[in-house]
């Protein structure tokens, strides 16, 4: 592992993976390079986090072994365009970005270098982001364990094809939100008949939590334990028949159809 890893952008995603490293301790606070053009932004990072914060993207960018863009994809040829003659030869650029592929980051430096696409999730704050990462034909083995590794230091990392990278958001990175509408609808629910709502939200968000970590252990089939759950005859087979004749299911898969869509579309603007 080397020694600094640099944050260029301060935002939600950048300080849940930045609390994720500190506590994980796979790099000093010392050693986490930050830099956002707000004053707010940077003070609570280093307040927060303690981390080194720079003057300019171009003091993160001259020292990060490891260089995280973490700035909207609009933004990403005007930083890299400022950062290009600053970088380390062997850096890994290490992007965060929807829509932004390996070609247009080489571009916008104007040379090759070392680019490892990455989608990560703010349950990183928590140390359980489900982080998807593709490099490129640049990356060693080496330099892609690495990586790996500090995706897991704040969650679950799997590598997967760069064509599957813009679909991704629709069944992981974006997914969290689509969760916190099921446990609101459902706290909303239970404060229907009667339940404090800041104990709805703690069963509903249990519920949910117990559910995904029964399926990610047990490696059983969602459908099969769906169903040891209805009793014949039983409530919750009601709630099922109900959620069916609403479009659950339908609502679901569109919706992580239209985010794909949407990925889809960002990275062809990029063209």
């Amino acid at each position: 592992m080397k020694n600094n890893i640099g944050f260029i952008g301060c935002g939600n995603m950048a300080k849940a993976m930045i609390g994720g490293l500190v506590v994980g301790e796979l790099f000093r606070p010392e050693n986490i390079l930050c830099y956002d053009p707000s004053d707010v932004a940077r003070s609570l990072v280093e307040a927060v986090y303690g981390v080194n914060i720079q003057d300019s993207n171009v003091a993160v960018a001259a020292q990060a072994d490891y260089l995280v863009l973490a700035v909207k994809p609009f933004l990403y040829g005007k930083v890299l365009e400022e950062i290009a003659s600053s970088i380390k030869p062997s850096v890994i650029i290490v992007s965060i970005a929807v829509g932004v592929g390996f070609e247009d980051i080489k571009e916008f430096l104007g040379r090759d270098v070392k680019v490892i696409r990455t989608q990560p999730s703010t349950p990183a704050f928590v140390g359980e982001s489900d982080s998807t990462l593709c490099p490129d034909g640049h990356m060693t083995a080496e330099d892609t364990q690495d990586v790996i590794t500090i995706f897991e230091s704040f969650g679950k990392a799997e590598i997967i094809s760069e064509k599957l990278m813009e679909v991704v958001p629709g069944i992981a990175s974006s997914a969290p939100a689509y969760t916190m509408l099921l446990i609101e609808a459902m706290a909303d629910g239970g404060v229907l008949h009667g339940f404090p709502r800041d104990q709805a939200y703690r069963l509903s968000a249990q519920a949910v939590y117990g559910a995904a970590k029964l399926v990610l252990e047990s490696g059983e089939h969602p459908g099969k334990l769906k169903d040891q759950i209805c009793t014949p005859g039983g409530t919750t087979i009601e709630a099922v028949r109900v959620l069916e004749a609403k479009g659950f299911r339908d609502a679901v898969i569109s919706a992580v159809d239209a985010c794909a869509k949407k990925s889809l579309a960002m990275s062809k603007k990029q063209d």
